[in-house]
Formats: C-alpha cells, structure tokens, sequence
C-alpha cells in the first residue's frame, strides 16, 4: 500500500516505522525536506521524503498526525484529495484545536475533496504504536467515520501495526467520542500519573 504521512513526530513516526517494516511504501510529507523532525525514518527502504502535495499525489490512503491546532491548514494544503482515504489521528485537548470544529476530522472534511475521512490511532500514546504487547496480548484500538472502504483500511493497517484488532465505533457522528476516548487515555496516563504504559483492551465473555 501507498501511505503518505503528514507529521512526522512522534505518532506519525512510529505509523511509519511499523508500516514501512511491513511491506507498504511510505512518503512523507513536509514542507522543508532538508530540515524536518524524523529523518531517521529514512533509514528504511521503503519510506522517502517528499513536499506534502507530491506525497498525497502518489499514496492512496494519507494519515494526517500533526497538532490538532493547524489541522485545518494541513487540509488545505494537502492538494487534490479526491479519491483518496484520509486516516485522522488528531485530537483537540482542551480545547486546543481547529477554529470552528469541535474535532479535527471535521475540519478535514471540509477543507478537502474527499468524503472518505476516518479517525483512528487517536486513542492511545506513541509508544502503544511502537509496541502494542502487553505480557504478551496485543492491545485494540478504534475507529470511526461514514467511510466503508476507510474503516476497511484502517482495520488493515492496523493490523500491519501490531494491534489485535480495529474496533468500529461508529460513523462521523462519533469523531467526538474518539476524541473524548483520547482525553481519558491522556487523562489516566499524564494528569493521574498512572504513565504512558497502559492501554486498552477489549475483552468479551
């Protein structure tokens, strides 16, 4: 598969390696290709950098994991999107995000061409993509959005990444509840001090 990420931090950063180590070819998008935060991910064969508008030409599927807060800018100026699957990873937290949207998916889709806007690989810290065992059980993450063939993807790459499985959580209607299943992660493992080792799993009897 062909993935362009825009952000290059730490979730982007970790999507890519684990992607890139799988098989699919990754472009990552920047605006400045000879100052940007992650060129060791260049270390890999198949993950080459490239000016954002060129990385979203040639990928199907672009995952967006830059600050909630420019999440409107990013989508503008990702170029012609029709056709392609969004994957957002965003999150506002408190209160800090896109002007006028109470969730950054939101703000995607109407800034760009395409219909096909996921959220996902929100609900949990960077270090859960890296390494999704615990005691040697692969966590679960979650997404959302009216896309069929978007969640479809998501599910698939979320396997490439480690995880047990990709949980439906509903359509567009619930990017806000994603958003609020973040803040409880982040809440439980910064402001109660509990770490960033946790994580969630889904369990059924």
């Amino acid at each position: 598969m062909k993935i362009a990420i825009i952000g290059t931090g730490n979730v982007g950063g970790a999507l890519a390696t684990k992607w890139a180590q799988k098989g699919h070819v990754v472009y990552l998008g920047v605006k400045d290709q000879q100052a940007f935060k992650g060129k060791e991910l260049l270390k890999n064969s198949n993950t080459s950098v490239h000016f954002v508008q060129e990385a979203v030409s040639l990928a199907d599927v672009i995952l967006i994991a830059t600050p909630a807060t420019v999440a409107t800018e990013v989508a503008q100026s990702l170029g012609d999107t029709t056709g392609k699957i969004i994957i957002d990873s965003m999150n506002v937290v408190m209160g800090r995000g896109p002007l006028g949207f109470t969730n950054t998916a939101d703000a995607i889709l109407a800034h760009t061409q395409t219909k096909d806007v996921v959220k996902c690989f929100n609900t949990t810290g960077f270090n859960n993509m890296l390494d999704p065992v615990y005691n040697n059980v692969p966590i679960d993450v979650f997404v959302a959005g009216d896309s069929v063939k978007g969640k479809e993807l998501a599910k698939q790459l979320a396997a490439d990444a480690g995880f047990a499985a990709c949980y439906d959580v509903g359509g567009n209607d619930r990017f806000q509840l994603m958003e609020q299943f973040a803040f409880f992660w982040i809440n439980l493992a910064m402001f109660q001090g509990q770490g960033r080792e946790i994580a969630f799993k889904l369990l059924k009897r």
